[in-house]
């Protein structure tokens, strides 16, 4: 659900760098939003610091959020803790092997070309959608 930001209230948290919050920002322009932030009924903000700051920075007026219930204190903290914990980086050979998939789809070989030439051209020709 789209939240105003104006609404999202900030209160105490454990993450005091945000980091390159310049980089998300520019996800998030080119993306869009990819996880919800979390917020309480009152909302509270749970999860999700950087991206809520990264949509401010591009002067978004509402962002997608998750409202969740939380019993206590204990179980917002724990929330909090285990949404930026349980995460993994890629490893060299990941981003390595991603680099190199992203490279080859945004310039194909010559041959490729050609047959993507040939194929448009018969569509076009035939008038088939895809």
């Amino acid at each position: 659900m789209q939240i105003p930001i104006e609404d999202i209230k900030v209160k105490k948290r454990v993450r005091k760098e945000l980091g390159d919050v310049a980089s998300l920002a520019d996800s998030l322009k080119h993306f869009g939003q990819i996880n919800p932030v979390v917020i309480t009924k009152n909302n509270v903000l749970i999860a999700g610091e950087r991206r809520l700051e990264a949509a401010k920075s591009l002067g978004w007026r509402t962002i997608n959020a998750v409202v969740m219930e939380f019993p206590d204190a204990l179980s917002k903290l724990e929330y909090e803790v285990e949404e930026n914990i349980q995460r993994r980086d890629f490893t060299p050979q990941e981003v390595a092997e991603a680099t190199r998939r992203i490279y080859r789809l945004k310039n194909p070989s010559l041959f490729r070309r050609i047959l993507n030439a040939i194929l448009r051209f018969f569509r076009k020709l035939f008038g088939t959608g895809s």
